[in-house]
């Protein structure tokens, strides 16, 4: 191929699309910060980004041989996409890769919340046995449960579809009108609504400005003492210290955040410390498939060039 184009990868990819892509680009793997990243930057045909790598104005300066930023994943709150358009470069990403892997996780760690478990690894004692066999290790079936839904787009939808199935009723709350046909029998109402009566309140809404700190102090005041809060959405959505103090003032309010505003999460931050607060290292979206869906970015940003 004559003059492939030069594209520079800035964060992993699946080592099987990496290579395909190398055969037919020159490929430069590097981050910001390098020294590497910068002396390709201003030669770079496109470039290929994960989640770290932030895509703004003063970059794209900087690379005036751009043609295409290529997300691997599915949200663009790292790429200015206002600077893009203005530059004539295209912003290309892989918007249903990581469904069905982020759904599967969603339901895995409610399920595992709300009918809790002991594996028997010894004998028991019949006091023991007794114990774990205790009524009120699941107080509630599911089917008595309203599953509410903040942000219900691909991943809200199908995560309704789940719920509804395995006997929740569903309700969300979305920016768009969604058509009776996509709701899977969900119930739109407004925010108030959602947070007051949920028992589980799952957020699948996106990065824009406007939903940093969606949830503060008077948002998670409302939601129900027993009620289980989680996230695979975005960090910043939640208001930490906020929800720290609604935490520590009800312990059976629990939340399951895989998330977070700051990663790796830093020591001394006040979610740690509470039994009531369950961490994850941001892995809803780690399987094999999606990791290998979002890295198939790279035959979208080729037939983008033409070199597919």
């Amino acid at each position: 191929m004559p003059n492939p184009p030069l594209i520079l990868v800035t964060e992993p990819l699946m080592q099987d699309s990496l290579r395909w892509l190398a055969e037919r680009a020159r490929v430069v793997e590097a981050a910001p910060g390098d020294a590497l990243f910068s002396q390709t930057l201003s030669e770079a045909d496109a470039m290929v980004v994960r989640t770290a790598t932030i895509v703004d104005a003063a970059m794209l300066d900087a690379a005036p041989s751009l043609r295409a930023v290529a997300r691997a994943g599915v949200g663009l709150d790292n790429i200015d996409q206002d600077a893009c358009s203005q530059r004539g470069i295209a912003v290309l990403h892989t918007p249903d890769a990581n469904t069905q892997a982020v759904v599967e996780y969603v339901m895995t760690i409610v399920l595992d919340a709300l009918r809790p478990r002991d594996p028997i690894t010894g004998n028991l004692d019949s006091i023991e046995w007794n114990t774990r066999r205790s009524a009120d290790r699941a107080h509630r079936q599911m089917s008595e449960c309203r599953f509410g839904i903040l942000g219900f787009g691909r991943i809200g939808r199908r995560v309704a579809q789940v719920a509804a199935t395995i006997g929740f009723s569903t309700a969300y709350v979305d920016l768009l009108e969604i058509p009776e046909s996509q709701r899977h029998g969900a119930v739109p109402t407004d925010l108030e609504d959602l947070l007051s009566t949920s028992d589980v309140l799952s957020i699948h809404v996106d990065g824009r400005h406007s939903n940093r700190n969606l949830l503060g102090a008077p948002e998670l005041a409302r939601l129900p003492d027993h009620g289980l809060l989680v996230n695979t959405s975005r960090g910043f959505v939640i208001e930490t210290d906020a929800l720290a103090s609604r935490l520590r003032s009800t312990p059976t309010l629990r939340a399951l955040l895989d998330v977070h505003e700051v990663e790796p999460i830093p020591s001394g931050h006040p979610l740690l410390e509470l039994s009531n607060a369950t961490l994850f290292p941001h892995v809803a979206s780690r399987t094999t498939t999606a990791l290998d869906n979002m890295s198939g970015v790279v035959n979208v940003l080729a037939q983008h060039l033409e070199i597919a």
